[in-house]
């Protein structure tokens, strides 16, 4: 167990260091193509910005995939399954975020090739028994349409949520090690583990340089690839019995109550729901105390990076001190999954309303 412990930190570090090397070379690259972000009225950041430097964690951890799935490393299973769904699926999901940080693509082809990827996904890894108020759902062609459109909206709704400093950086790393741990305590398989550490180690890598104030954004090639990411390890793990689909809604709550209130706010006035904004509870709650510092004297740079701090903090806090342990309650008690799940989200969902997310008035 202690040699697979070090060969695990020892790829880890393998992981993290390729990671934050990669997106300093292509920080370079971004400024040398001209791929750079520039502000508008719906920006919350003030200054042009190099963007698409998550590919670097998406080519290292798929590259570590590929090459542990041709040469296997002892102790470390590339579990098949996951390599099937991730390798094409999360790669196509990867490649058509790439050519839209290049050049603008329709939301109806980016859409086209989501639902390609999603259901290849769902095809390969199928639908896990889903317990609601001790039954199981196990059957029926809606559950696998069901699985394929919260792929896609998972995907999209992290591409969403990717709009101040280091929010999806931190985000992610948080719901991979929460994930982590409640495998870990409930006697998962430790290949699952190994990999979620993986991609949480690879993510940090990049978080290094998207801290706030941000030196280089992720981009839609990066973004939609967490997505995706963390949909098909909820898919694959919740196969076993440590850890359920219920505990990976609870992990990811705070970016799916925000994105699909605002969603549904902006589509119940007519509005295109796939066009930019910044009626996110989390961008209003960033604008606000970019406000509240500004007020005390603080100028508009640091105060844009204090506040983004503030925020993704607040974010952390709420993940470790209140998601992370009901998510843990839903894979022990599978039974009550549905209850606890709605207890760790309602008070999510007070938040963004009280926020004021989707109107009109907090753009």
């Amino acid at each position: 167990m202690i040699g697979q412990l070090a060969i695990w930190l020892g790829v880890a570090t393998g992981v993290f260091l390729l990671s934050l090397l990669l997106t300093g070379w292509l920080r370079r690259y971004a400024l040398h193509r001209g791929l750079l972000d520039t502000p508008n009225a719906r920006s919350s950041h003030i200054q042009v910005t190099p963007r698409g430097g998550g590919l670097g964690f998406v080519l290292v951890y798929l590259g570590l995939m590929l090459l542990v799935g041709v040469y296997p490393l002892p102790g470390l299973d590339p579990l098949p399954p996951l390599f099937w769904a991730l390798l094409p699926g999360a790669g196509l999901v990867a490649l058509i975020g790439f050519i839209d940080d290049h050049r603008d693509l329709s939301a109806k082809l980016r859409i086209l090739v989501h639902l390609l990827a999603a259901s290849w996904a769902v095809w390969v890894l199928e639908i896990p028994p889903v317990q609601i108020l001790d039954g199981s759902v196990t059957e029926g062609w809606w559950l696998y349409l069901l699985g394929v459109l919260a792929l896609v909206w998972l995907l999209n709704l992290y591409n969403f949520m990717d709009g101040i400093d280091g929010i999806a950086s931190l985000e992610a790393i948080c719901v991979l090690l929460g994930a982590s741990l409640i495998l870990l305590i409930n006697q998962g398989d430790p290949n699952q583990v190994a990999w979620l550490l993986f991609l949480a180690a690879a993510v940090t890598g990049f978080l290094v340089w998207n801290w706030p104030p941000a030196k280089i954004f992720m981009g839609d090639v990066a973004s939609g690839f967490l997505g995706f990411s963390l949909g098909v390890f909820a898919l694959y793990t919740a196969w076993g019995e440590a850890i359920s689909i219920w505990s990976w809604i609870i992990l990811l709550g705070l970016f799916v109550v925000d994105a699909s209130w605002t969603l549904l706010m902006r589509m119940s006035r007519g509005e295109a729901w796939y066009k930019p904004h910044a009626q996110h509870a989390y961008q209003i709650q960033a604008r606000q105390v970019q406000a509240m510092f500004r007020a005390q004297g603080v100028e508009s740079n640091q105060s844009r990076a204090l506040a983004h701090r503030r925020v993704v903090m607040r974010g952390v806090l709420i993940n470790l001190l209140w998601l992370t342990p009901l998510a843990w309650c839903a894979s022990h008690w599978p039974g009550m999954g549905f209850g606890f799940t709605i207890l760790g989200l309602a008070p999510l969902v007070l938040d963004v309303w009280r926020s004021g997310a989707g109107r009109e008035d907090r753009a």
